[in-house]
């Protein structure tokens, strides 16, 4: 049975690896890096460079050359501080959050890493990787921030899995490398449905209306801007009231749209959730205000508006059959 802290596609020798590694399970934010957890290896350039050291030294030796065998020592302990300025660039760096705005399942997520670190100390050649994805992480006095692609597949909760930061400076000889895994999982909403029905006419008497320039019936008068057009200026309101006055139009929108998840018993379950997703994102193009109506919950709505749609998205993709990843 897979586990619940289980990394998607984590089965290879390499991901096992892997979890011998700090952290060895998801972790509040925010992580500071201590020695504990960040990890020093040669990169391919400085196992050669090893072996071309090794081998200075010992033709050095077999021909008693003491210039050569001091320059392969000098070189030697360059490459030693170099591991240690290696460690000393992720030392003290300090994952105060991760975070990423949901998208429709299918879409990457992007995952914004924040980080912070002592602005004394210079941090240079940073990287955030998450699996195939990598972005340069830059700090400006002591803050910085990047920005990596998490694949989706299905909605509802994403956990965005262990993030590796790593520098191979200052040399390129070394790879220090630490893990965060934070236990916040992201969003992902349902796909919108690719193809279907138009939006569902508003039922009831609850008519809105909003404010056009090429509505049909007058809204208010309203005092003279500039830049509005003279055909718009009311003349006899305004000779007597001895100021410039302009007609503000309404157009009609029609009553509040209902989505009711029982409208769309004909279809699979998944099937009505990605018509209904596709349907706000259609209502909220169209500045209607909607109403949306799940199973078990209360109406959502009506209403419009970012906060609105967000509600309704969340509410759909966190019903029950969404597979956690």
């Amino acid at each position: 049975m897979r586990s619940r802290w289980t990394e998607p596609g984590g089965r290879g020798p390499a991901a096992r690896l892997q979890l011998l590694a700090r952290p060895r399970q998801p972790e509040p934010l925010p992580v500071e890096f201590d020695r504990r957890r960040i990890y020093v290896l040669p990169t391919w350039f400085g196992l050669f460079f090893l072996l071309l050291l090794l081998t200075m030294g010992v033709g050095a030796l077999n021909y008693n050359n003491n210039p050569a065998l001091l320059l392969a020592l000098v070189l030697a302990g360059t490459a030693l501080a170099s591991l240690v300025s290696a460690h000393l660039q992720l030392s003290g760096l300090v994952v105060h959050a991760v975070n990423a705005e949901p998208v429709a399942a299918g879409r990457p997520l992007m995952l914004r890493v924040h980080v912070r670190a002592d602005p004394r100390r210079p941090r240079r050649g940073l990287r955030v990787e998450s699996g195939d994805s990598a972005a340069v992480l830059s700090l400006d006095r002591g803050a910085g921030e990047a920005t990596v692609e998490v694949p989706t597949t299905v909605r509802g909760w994403r956990h965005p899995g262990r993030l590796r930061i790593s520098t191979t400076r200052p040399l390129g000889l070394a790879r220090a490398w630490s893990w965060v895994w934070p236990e916040k999982p992201q969003l992902v909403y349902p796909a919108p449905e690719a193809h279907g029905p138009p939006l569902p006419l508003g039922a009831g008497d609850n008519v809105q209306a909003r404010l056009h320039p090429a509505g049909d019936d007058v809204h208010h008068l309203r005092p003279w801007r500039r830049g509005d057009s003279r055909r718009t200026i009311a003349w006899k309101p305004s000779a007597r009231r001895d100021s410039l006055l302009v007609r503000e139009y309404e157009e009609p929108q029609g009553a509040d749209v209902m989505l009711d998840w029982d409208e769309l018993s004909a279809l699979p379950r998944e099937a009505r959730i990605q018509r209904l997703a596709r349907w706000v994102d259609e209502a909220e193009r169209d500045q209607r205000r909607y109403r949306l109506v799940l199973p078990g919950q209360a109406p959502i709505g009506p209403g419009a508006g970012p906060a609105h749609r967000h509600a309704c998205l969340r509410a759909l993709a966190l019903l029950p059959g969404a597979v956690e990843a």
